[in-house]
């Protein structure tokens, strides 16, 4: 569970993909990796992260998505979230487990 504040800017989630089969690092390299972001219990999704890890991050599998201005203009409550990579082949993956995010108001 990851547990972010209502309305903060600069919040960053870094993620490292892995294959399950294997523990090996997913190479992101070639890949546009995205992450989908919703209110729990619904199928609409509120706003999609793109990463911003560069470099030897991409191929050791890291994603890095940061939270900008108004991505966190939430209701209080719980969301889940999707990470996925787009592949310049046009291939998708999605990784398995879904992200749990609880977002509180601010003070």
């Amino acid at each position: 569970m990851f547990y972010l504040v209502q309305s903060d800017v600069g919040t960053q989630i870094k993620a490292t993909i892995t294959r399950e089969d294997d523990g090996t690092a997913v190479d992101f390299s070639d890949a546009t990796v995205r992450l989908k972001f919703r209110k729990k219990g619904s199928t609409t999704t509120l706003f999609t992260l793109t990463s911003v890890a560069v470099g030897d991050d991409l191929s050791e599998g890291v994603a890095i998505f940061a939270f900008g201005s108004g991505d966190l203009d939430l209701d209080p409550g719980y969301y889940e979230g999707e990470i996925e990579a787009t592949f310049t082949g046009g291939n998708i993956e999605s990784v398995y487990e879904v992200l749990e995010f609880f977002v509180r108001e601010d003070f």
